[in-house]
């Protein structure tokens, strides 16, 4: 990859899951290519146990059955090794903010490994797309780099196309930077409170992005109904929300007692 300054390690990345629900679905492939800041190449690829059963429609998606993964190690099995691979690196992906990271995060977090993304820099390839032309990831493959995707949703196929297309990106457009800064700035991470955006800051606040108190602070609604947090915590959302949420409970409590 010849048109991106690198600092640090980074990690593209793509997941096959059972499904769309980053709390509730679980990962059937994980595909890691890493480029060091001199341009070597490390990969980590594994199929995955889901341990529950792949439903046909996602089955259909990416050709992964329950026979192909029955005799697959299991997430926490290889957990460590994949925290690991990935100490260090910028993460990047296509789509990868929105549905990538949240997936694999709670995964972690199952397997006992508290992990925090934020802390690093996130490149999103499908915003850069969006925002320059409105397209999916093989209409990017082929407008950016004239080729045709084949083996599309295997994870191993989409995660090297998505470094090719990134690169012919940052080649294509001059006035985007290519530090991976400035990318993870441009494709909208620099802003991320928790990976399935409930939340959202804005002036300097984290307000709730959801329900009945969306656009609302979240310090203001837990002082006027602090059983609010112990609704969220009971119901289904992803543990880095409730994580977030149950820190920022505690620091008022503590607050108000040293007052």
């Amino acid at each position: 990859m010849k048109n991106i300054q690198l600092k640090n390690p980074i990690a593209f990345f793509d997941l096959e899951t059972t499904g769309i629900d980053p709390v509730k679905d679980r990962i059937v492939e994980i595909a890691i290519i890493k480029i060091l800041p001199d341009g070597s190449r490390e990969e980590f690829i594994q199929r995955i146990n889901p341990e529950m059963p792949i439903p046909a429609e996602a089955s259909a998606v990416h050709g992964i059955y329950d026979a192909d993964v029955a005799d697959c190690p299991t997430f926490k099995a290889i957990s460590k090794n994949a925290q690991q691979f990935l100490e260090q690196c910028d993460l990047a992906g296509y789509n990868s903010n929105k549905f990538d990271l949240p997936v694999l995060t709670e995964e972690f977090y199952r397997a006992g490994i508290d992990i925090d993304f934020k802390k690093r820099k996130l490149i999103d390839v499908q915003q850069i797309f969006f925002k320059k032309e409105q397209r999916t990831l093989s209409a990017a493959y082929s407008f950016y780099c004239n080729k045709s995707l084949e083996n599309a949703h295997s994870a191993a196929a989409d995660v090297a196309a998505t470094i090719e297309v990134l690169d012919a990106q940052l080649e294509k457009y001059p006035d985007l930077e290519n530090t991976v800064e400035r990318l993870h700035q441009f494709t909208g991470a620099d802003d991320m409170v928790d990976y399935a955006k409930r939340l959202v800051r804005k002036d300097g606040q984290i307000l709730f992005n959801f329900g009945k108190h969306k656009g609302k602070t979240v310090q203001s609604v837990f002082m006027n109904e602090p059983q609010y947090l112990d609704w969220i915590l009971q119901n289904d959302f992803s543990r880095d929300t409730k994580k977030i949420l149950s820190d920022i409970y505690n620091e008022m409590k503590l607050a108000k007692f040293k007052s």
